[in-house]
């Protein structure tokens, strides 16, 4: 080839060149328009509004980027939203919770402190008041207890300690509770020493509010707490023969405030297990129901173990 042809190869190769890189320019200056755009759209509270991209494009990375801005904010607003919705179910709960048996509370009191009962009818007016009044404070516990874990701010004493003979230490207090309210029970608890890494008073709560759940709504006449370790995490089960839990509440259970009888007619508040599964998760553990109506449910708590 002689100097004329390489000249000429020359300028088609630098007028290649030039071409791409004028076609590259071109694609970043629409991708950046396209980038403007999104970011304008994203300003104003679309969090929907996606920046599409080649494999090739120059600017792939931030219209990645910008993306996965868009899709956490928009989890973020999700969940800003379901915490709205909640705390306005709570405020409307409490309407009721609260409001309702206190107004209740103050008229047994005005009616004894006002004459207006005598004799063992005052005397049972006292204790319906004292029934109420205990059960308004539990309830407020209650509420202070899930405030504190849905902020944040339960503070936690983890450490290593044999889930067995502490399980064993909590259901000695529970027999006594069972036997009073004609509950057959079952307690299957190794002998062996299970090492868990536990916060006793929180795990003691955890279990209180699992039986407390089956005395007040179950209707049940039998209860067992079985456990059982394994090589990876050791497994708590609380089972009961009572009414069961219908397919359509199982799934809700758990949430903060639900009541499977909608007639709010029975007691409890709605949140006794909501505190469990909160405390069980602070565990890294998992808490699970089963339940078939007419035959009675089962509660199954997975811990992991100490390795």
């Amino acid at each position: 080839m002689d100097i004329n042809g390489y000249l000429m190869f020359g300028c088609i190769l630098f007028f290649l060149v030039i071409l791409y890189l004028i076609i590259k320019l071109c694609r970043v200056r629409e991708q950046l328009s396209l980038i403007r755009e999104a970011l304008e759209d994203i300003k104003t509270g679309n969090l929907n509004r996606r920046v599409l991209t080649r494999e090739s494009d120059m600017t792939k990375q931030i219209c990645y980027g910008i993306n996965e801005i868009a899709v956490g904010s928009q989890s973020l607003l999700i969940q800003q939203r379901q915490s709205e919705q909640a705390y306005k179910r709570l405020m409307t709960s409490l309407s009721h919770d609260v409001k309702t048996p206190l107004a209740s509370l103050v008229g047994y009191l005005e009616a004894v402190e006002g004459k207006l009962v005598t004799g063992e009818e005052a005397e049972e007016y006292i204790h319906v008041a004292s029934e109420k009044a205990h059960r308004l404070k539990e309830f407020v516990t209650s509420l202070f207890e899930w405030v504190k874990l849905d902020a944040g701010e339960q503070v936690y004493h983890f450490e290593v300690y044999d889930l067995n003979e502490l399980s064993r230490n909590i259901m000695a207090e529970w027999i006594p509770v069972l036997e009073s309210a004609g509950l057959d029970y079952e307690i299957d608890i190794p002998e062996t020493e299970d090492t868990v890494r536990v916060d006793p008073n929180a795990y003691t709560r955890i279990l209180n509010n699992l039986f407390q759940n089956i005395l007040v709504h179950s209707e049940a006449d039998h209860v067992t707490l079985r456990i059982a370790g394994e090589e990876q995490q050791t497994g708590i089960t609380v089972t009961d023969n009572g009414k069961g839990i219908s397919k359509e509440d199982l799934p809700h259970i758990f949430d903060r405030l639900y009541q499977c009888d909608h007639s709010r007619s029975m007691q409890g508040n709605g949140l006794g297990l909501s505190i469990a599964k909160e405390l069980v998760n602070a565990h890294g553990g998992t808490v699970t129901a089963s339940s078939t109506p007419g035959a009675g449910t089962t509660f199954t708590i997975l811990l992991p173990k100490v390795l």
